[in-house]
């Protein structure tokens, strides 16, 4: 008998957004650095997770909440 052992595939999610795994290789902070281009808020946001999903394990990106001044 073989046993074949599988990761679950990351899904990311920006403000309702999800957002592909652009390669597992690389950690949460690195995804998220990546897509900080298309997504300034992302510099700052906090991350949620993981939580499993459907067979995936689901991190969110929270932005951070403060004050403009």
């Amino acid at each position: 008998m073989t046993v074949r052992i599988e990761g679950l595939k990351r899904l990311f999610v920006f403000n309702g957004v999800k957002l592909p795994d652009p390669s597992p290789d690389f950690t949460v902070e690195q995804v998220r650095d990546m897509y900080v281009n298309t997504y300034p808020e992302l510099a700052t946001a906090a991350v949620e997770g993981p939580t499993p999903i459907n067979g995936s394990m689901q991190y969110t990106f929270v932005r951070a909440i403060g004050a403009k001044g």
